[in-house]
Protein backbone atom coordinates (compact mmCIF):
# COMPACT_ATOMS: atom_id res chain seq x y z
CA UNK A 1 0.00 0.00 0.00
CA UNK A 2 2.89 2.02 -0.43
CA UNK A 3 1.68 4.67 -3.23
CA UNK A 4 2.83 7.78 -1.24
CA UNK A 5 3.83 10.60 -3.42
CA UNK A 6 6.00 13.38 -1.74
CA UNK A 7 5.90 16.82 -2.91
CA UNK A 8 7.90 18.40 -0.66
CA UNK A 9 10.82 21.52 -1.41
CA UNK A 10 14.11 19.92 -0.74
CA UNK A 11 15.62 16.51 0.34
CA UNK A 12 19.55 17.18 1.94
CA UNK A 13 21.69 14.48 2.60
CA UNK A 14 24.12 15.12 4.95
CA UNK A 15 27.60 13.00 5.29
CA UNK A 16 30.64 13.38 7.37
CA UNK A 17 33.18 10.34 6.33
CA UNK A 18 35.73 10.86 9.60
CA UNK A 19 32.49 10.60 12.07
CA UNK A 20 30.70 8.03 10.75
CA UNK A 21 27.50 10.68 9.96
CA UNK A 22 24.90 9.36 7.11
CA UNK A 23 21.34 12.13 7.64
CA UNK A 24 18.74 13.07 5.31
CA UNK A 25 16.74 16.18 5.88
CA UNK A 26 13.58 16.36 3.88
CA UNK A 27 12.15 20.04 4.24
CA UNK A 28 8.28 19.44 3.00
CA UNK A 29 6.89 23.30 3.17
CA UNK A 30 7.98 26.61 4.70
CA UNK A 31 5.00 28.32 3.38
CA UNK A 32 3.92 29.00 7.21
CA UNK A 33 7.44 29.43 8.19
CA UNK A 34 10.58 27.16 8.42
CA UNK A 35 9.38 23.82 8.88
CA UNK A 36 9.52 22.60 12.29
CA UNK A 37 10.18 18.42 13.01
CA UNK A 38 12.57 16.62 15.02
CA UNK A 39 15.49 14.44 14.52
CA UNK A 40 15.10 11.10 14.53
CA UNK A 41 18.08 8.62 15.36
CA UNK A 42 17.58 5.08 14.11
CA UNK A 43 18.48 2.03 12.26
CA UNK A 44 16.71 1.68 8.81
CA UNK A 45 17.39 -1.77 6.25
CA UNK A 46 18.64 1.27 3.69
CA UNK A 47 18.88 4.88 2.90
CA UNK A 48 16.24 4.44 1.08
CA UNK A 49 13.41 3.63 3.37
CA UNK A 50 15.14 6.44 6.20
CA UNK A 51 14.64 9.14 3.15
CA UNK A 52 11.34 7.83 2.40
CA UNK A 53 10.21 7.84 6.46
CA UNK A 54 11.56 11.57 6.75
CA UNK A 55 9.62 12.59 3.55
CA UNK A 56 6.49 10.85 4.97
CA UNK A 57 6.98 12.21 8.65
CA UNK A 58 7.89 16.03 6.97
CA UNK A 59 4.29 15.96 5.12
CA UNK A 60 2.68 15.04 8.35
CA UNK A 61 4.32 18.08 10.22
CA UNK A 62 3.04 20.24 7.44
CA UNK A 63 -0.35 19.16 8.27
CA UNK A 64 0.44 18.98 12.41
CA UNK A 65 1.85 22.51 12.50
CA UNK A 66 -0.72 23.95 10.21
CA UNK A 67 -3.98 22.42 12.04
CA UNK A 68 -2.53 23.72 15.10
CA UNK A 69 -2.75 27.25 13.94
CA UNK A 70 1.28 27.43 14.15
CA UNK A 71 3.14 30.02 11.83
CA UNK A 72 5.80 26.85 11.08
CA UNK A 73 5.91 24.84 8.14
CA UNK A 74 6.84 21.04 8.07
CA UNK A 75 10.12 19.03 7.93
CA UNK A 76 11.92 16.20 9.42
CA UNK A 77 15.58 14.80 10.01
CA UNK A 78 16.67 11.53 10.22
CA UNK A 79 19.95 10.11 11.29
CA UNK A 80 21.00 6.89 10.17
CA UNK A 81 21.95 5.30 13.48
CA UNK A 82 25.34 4.18 14.45
CA UNK A 83 27.89 4.26 17.58
CA UNK A 84 29.53 7.30 17.33
CA UNK A 85 32.88 7.91 18.69
CA UNK A 86 32.02 10.96 20.46
CA UNK A 87 28.22 12.27 19.97
CA UNK A 88 28.93 15.43 20.93
CA UNK A 89 31.01 15.96 17.92
CA UNK A 90 29.12 13.89 15.67
CA UNK A 91 25.40 16.00 16.86
CA UNK A 92 27.24 19.45 15.98
CA UNK A 93 28.39 18.47 12.54
CA UNK A 94 25.03 17.28 12.28
CA UNK A 95 23.94 20.90 13.43
CA UNK A 96 26.39 22.36 11.16
CA UNK A 97 24.45 20.60 8.22
CA UNK A 98 21.18 22.48 9.52
CA UNK A 99 22.59 25.57 9.48
CA UNK A 100 23.34 25.87 6.11
CA UNK A 101 19.71 25.44 5.02
CA UNK A 102 19.50 28.54 6.76
CA UNK A 103 16.38 28.59 8.99
CA UNK A 104 13.97 26.25 6.46
CA UNK A 105 14.40 23.58 8.99
CA UNK A 106 14.08 24.17 12.87
CA UNK A 107 14.98 20.65 14.18
CA UNK A 108 13.36 19.30 17.09
CA UNK A 109 14.02 16.12 19.28
CA UNK A 110 12.20 12.75 17.85
CA UNK A 111 12.78 8.89 18.85
CA UNK A 112 16.28 8.09 19.76
CA UNK A 113 17.50 11.91 20.29
CA UNK A 114 17.48 13.92 23.53
CA UNK A 115 17.94 17.38 24.49
CA UNK A 116 21.43 16.93 24.68
CA UNK A 117 20.91 16.14 21.04
CA UNK A 118 19.65 19.58 20.01
CA UNK A 119 21.82 21.34 22.22
CA UNK A 120 24.75 19.94 20.84
CA UNK A 121 23.22 20.56 17.45
CA UNK A 122 22.67 24.43 18.72
CA UNK A 123 26.30 24.30 18.95
CA UNK A 124 27.03 23.85 15.79
CA UNK A 125 24.69 26.36 14.56
CA UNK A 126 21.33 24.65 13.88
CA UNK A 127 18.37 27.05 14.66
CA UNK A 128 16.72 25.09 17.99
CA UNK A 129 13.82 27.44 19.39
CA UNK A 130 12.52 25.09 21.94
CA UNK A 131 14.53 25.77 24.94
CA UNK A 132 15.44 23.46 27.70
CA UNK A 133 12.23 21.87 28.25
CA UNK A 134 11.44 17.72 26.93
CA UNK A 135 7.96 18.51 24.53
CA UNK A 136 7.50 15.00 25.80
CA UNK A 137 5.41 15.77 28.42
CA UNK A 138 2.98 18.80 27.03
CA UNK A 139 2.63 16.27 23.78
CA UNK A 140 1.13 13.45 26.44
CA UNK A 141 -0.97 16.48 27.39
CA UNK A 142 -2.27 17.68 24.22
CA UNK A 143 -3.16 13.52 23.67
CA UNK A 144 -4.81 13.37 26.98
CA UNK A 145 -6.85 16.33 25.70
CA UNK A 146 -7.99 14.49 22.59
CA UNK A 147 -8.98 11.64 23.74
CA UNK A 148 -11.43 13.32 26.34
CA UNK A 149 -12.94 14.85 23.68
CA UNK A 150 -13.09 11.82 21.68
CA UNK A 151 -15.02 9.85 24.54
CA UNK A 152 -17.12 12.91 25.03
CA UNK A 153 -18.18 12.51 21.51
CA UNK A 154 -18.35 9.34 21.57
CA UNK A 155 -19.98 7.74 24.91
CA UNK A 156 -20.99 11.81 25.99
CA UNK A 157 -18.83 12.28 28.97
CA UNK A 158 -16.00 13.91 29.13
CA UNK A 159 -13.85 11.58 31.50
CA UNK A 160 -11.83 8.69 31.58
CA UNK A 161 -13.53 7.47 34.64
CA UNK A 162 -14.32 3.42 34.17
CA UNK A 163 -13.01 3.63 30.18
CA UNK A 164 -10.23 0.90 29.49
CA UNK A 165 -7.69 2.58 27.94
CA UNK A 166 -4.62 0.51 26.04
CA UNK A 167 -1.18 2.60 25.83
CA UNK A 168 1.11 1.27 23.06
CA UNK A 169 4.37 2.24 24.07
CA UNK A 170 5.01 3.24 27.34
CA UNK A 171 8.16 5.72 26.32
CA UNK A 172 8.71 9.23 28.05
CA UNK A 173 5.19 10.59 26.40
CA UNK A 174 3.25 7.08 26.80
CA UNK A 175 4.39 6.75 30.01
CA UNK A 176 3.30 10.50 30.93
CA UNK A 177 -0.13 9.82 28.98
CA UNK A 178 -0.32 6.30 31.10
CA UNK A 179 -0.32 8.76 34.34
CA UNK A 180 -2.68 11.44 32.99
CA UNK A 181 -5.00 8.72 31.82
CA UNK A 182 -4.59 7.20 35.55
CA UNK A 183 -5.46 10.35 37.53
CA UNK A 184 -8.44 10.73 35.10
CA UNK A 185 -10.17 6.45 36.66
CA UNK A 186 -8.57 5.38 33.31
CA UNK A 187 -8.89 1.49 33.57
CA UNK A 188 -5.48 1.35 31.76
CA UNK A 189 -3.71 -1.80 29.49
CA UNK A 190 -0.06 -1.28 28.69
CA UNK A 191 2.08 -2.47 26.10
CA UNK A 192 5.39 -1.97 25.46
CA UNK A 193 8.39 -4.03 23.31
CA UNK A 194 10.27 -3.37 26.47
CA UNK A 195 8.23 -5.78 28.17
CA UNK A 196 9.74 -5.03 31.91
CA UNK A 197 9.23 -0.99 31.19
CA UNK A 198 5.41 -1.89 30.79
CA UNK A 199 5.58 -3.88 33.75
CA UNK A 200 7.15 -1.59 36.01
CA UNK A 201 4.67 1.31 34.72
CA UNK A 202 1.87 -0.99 35.32
CA UNK A 203 3.28 -1.89 39.30
CA UNK A 204 3.23 1.92 39.07
CA UNK A 205 -0.28 2.88 38.10
CA UNK A 206 -2.26 -0.67 38.70
CA UNK A 207 -3.09 -1.11 34.79
CA UNK A 208 -2.38 -4.57 33.32
CA UNK A 209 0.03 -5.89 30.60
CA UNK A 210 -0.57 -6.63 27.26
CA UNK A 211 2.14 -8.81 25.30
CA UNK A 212 2.86 -6.65 21.84
CA UNK A 213 1.13 -9.04 19.46
CA UNK A 214 -1.94 -8.66 21.36
CA UNK A 215 -2.43 -5.80 21.35
CA UNK A 216 -4.83 -4.97 18.12
CA UNK A 217 -7.06 -7.84 19.25
CA UNK A 218 -7.44 -6.53 23.25
CA UNK A 219 -10.83 -5.12 23.93
CA UNK A 220 -10.87 -1.42 24.75
CA UNK A 221 -12.66 1.74 24.51
CA UNK A 222 -9.49 3.60 23.64
CA UNK A 223 -6.41 2.59 21.68
CA UNK A 224 -3.33 5.16 22.07
CA UNK A 225 -0.50 4.23 19.89
CA UNK A 226 2.49 6.12 21.24
CA UNK A 227 5.46 4.67 19.41
CA UNK A 228 6.26 2.90 16.09
CA UNK A 229 4.49 4.51 12.85
CA UNK A 230 1.85 2.49 10.15
CA UNK A 231 0.47 0.46 12.71
CA UNK A 232 -3.00 0.65 11.81
CA UNK A 233 -3.01 -1.47 8.25
CA UNK A 234 -5.84 -3.58 6.82
CA UNK A 235 -4.44 -6.51 8.33
CA UNK A 236 -4.95 -5.00 12.08
CA UNK A 237 -7.99 -3.07 11.16
CA UNK A 238 -9.96 -6.41 10.85
CA UNK A 239 -8.86 -7.15 14.40
CA UNK A 240 -9.46 -4.24 16.34
CA UNK A 241 -11.49 -4.14 19.37
CA UNK A 242 -11.99 -0.91 20.51
CA UNK A 243 -13.92 2.11 19.93
CA UNK A 244 -11.46 5.14 19.53
CA UNK A 245 -8.39 5.51 18.37
CA UNK A 246 -6.03 8.43 19.23
CA UNK A 247 -2.38 8.51 20.43
CA UNK A 248 0.72 10.17 20.32
CA UNK A 249 2.85 7.97 17.29
CA UNK A 250 3.06 9.61 14.03
CA UNK A 251 2.47 8.46 11.31
CA UNK A 252 -0.38 5.99 12.57
CA UNK A 253 -1.94 5.27 9.27
CA UNK A 254 -0.63 2.74 6.75
CA UNK A 255 -2.17 4.61 4.25
CA UNK A 256 -5.18 7.40 3.88
CA UNK A 257 -7.62 4.62 2.77
CA UNK A 258 -7.56 3.14 6.53
CA UNK A 259 -9.15 5.70 7.48
CA UNK A 260 -12.30 4.74 5.56
CA UNK A 261 -11.83 1.23 6.79
CA UNK A 262 -11.63 2.48 9.92
CA UNK A 263 -14.66 4.86 9.51
CA UNK A 264 -16.86 1.84 7.75
CA UNK A 265 -16.49 -0.11 11.14
CA UNK A 266 -17.09 2.60 13.33
CA UNK A 267 -14.08 3.48 14.94
CA UNK A 268 -13.28 6.98 15.58
CA UNK A 269 -9.85 7.68 14.64
CA UNK A 270 -8.30 11.33 15.66
CA UNK A 271 -5.64 12.29 13.08
CA UNK A 272 -2.42 11.77 14.89
CA UNK A 273 -1.24 15.43 13.31
CA UNK A 274 -3.94 16.69 15.26
CA UNK A 275 -3.14 14.69 18.62
CA UNK A 276 0.22 14.99 19.06
CA UNK A 277 0.22 18.47 18.21
CA UNK A 278 1.56 19.25 22.28
CA UNK A 279 5.11 18.87 21.70
CA UNK A 280 5.50 21.57 18.61
CA UNK A 281 2.64 23.64 20.66
CA UNK A 282 5.31 23.54 23.83
CA UNK A 283 7.84 24.13 21.35
CA UNK A 284 6.49 27.20 20.09
CA UNK A 285 5.21 28.99 23.30
CA UNK A 286 8.90 28.64 24.76
CA UNK A 287 10.10 30.45 21.58
CA UNK A 288 7.08 32.98 22.08
CA UNK A 289 7.92 33.49 25.60
CA UNK A 290 4.53 32.62 26.72
CA UNK A 291 3.61 31.65 30.18
CA UNK A 292 2.49 28.42 31.64
CA UNK A 293 -1.05 29.34 31.41
CA UNK A 294 -1.22 30.32 27.78
CA UNK A 295 0.41 27.13 26.87
CA UNK A 296 -2.30 25.13 28.90
CA UNK A 297 -4.97 26.99 27.33
CA UNK A 298 -3.07 26.11 24.05
CA UNK A 299 -2.68 22.61 24.98
CA UNK A 300 -6.37 22.42 25.77
CA UNK A 301 -7.62 23.85 22.15
CA UNK A 302 -6.34 20.14 20.76
CA UNK A 303 -9.58 18.68 22.53
CA UNK A 304 -11.57 21.55 21.34
CA UNK A 305 -9.91 21.25 17.90
CA UNK A 306 -10.61 17.07 17.94
CA UNK A 307 -14.69 17.78 19.16
CA UNK A 308 -15.47 20.43 16.43
CA UNK A 309 -13.32 17.75 13.49
CA UNK A 310 -15.27 15.21 15.05
CA UNK A 311 -18.74 17.02 14.43
CA UNK A 312 -17.82 17.94 11.13
CA UNK A 313 -17.21 14.03 10.35
CA UNK A 314 -20.74 13.29 11.91
CA UNK A 315 -22.63 15.75 9.88
CA UNK A 316 -21.04 15.59 6.35
CA UNK A 317 -20.26 11.95 6.56
CA UNK A 318 -16.34 12.22 5.75
CA UNK A 319 -13.84 10.60 7.91
CA UNK A 320 -12.21 13.22 10.70
CA UNK A 321 -8.90 12.89 8.92
CA UNK A 322 -10.72 14.07 5.52
CA UNK A 323 -11.77 16.89 8.06
CA UNK A 324 -8.41 17.47 9.41
CA UNK A 325 -6.72 18.00 5.88
CA UNK A 326 -9.19 20.16 5.00
CA UNK A 327 -8.67 22.30 7.39
CA UNK A 328 -4.99 22.42 7.36
CA UNK A 329 -4.90 22.23 3.74
CA UNK A 330 -7.44 25.53 3.76
CA UNK A 331 -4.85 27.43 5.88
CA UNK A 332 -1.65 26.67 3.88
CA UNK A 333 -4.08 27.58 0.91
CA UNK A 334 -4.65 30.85 2.67
CA UNK A 335 -0.74 31.58 3.45
CA UNK A 336 0.63 30.90 -0.03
Amino acid sequence: MDDFEWSGEQVVLCKDDALGLRAVIAVDSTVLGGGLGGVRFKHYPSYGAGIREAQRLAAAMTLKNAAAGLGYGGAKAVIFATEPGDRRAFMRAFGEFTARLGGSYLPGVDMGTTMDDLRWMAEGGAPVISGEENPSPSTAVGVHHAIRAAVAHRFGADTLDGRTVLVQGVGHVGASLARLAAADGARLLLSDLDGERAAALARELGGRVVPPEEVTATPCDVYAPCAAARVVHPGSIATLRCDIIAGAANDTLAHPSCADLLHARGITYVPDFVANAGGVIQMDAVHRGLSQGELDDALAAIGTRVARLLAESDAEGITPLAAAERAARARLAGAA
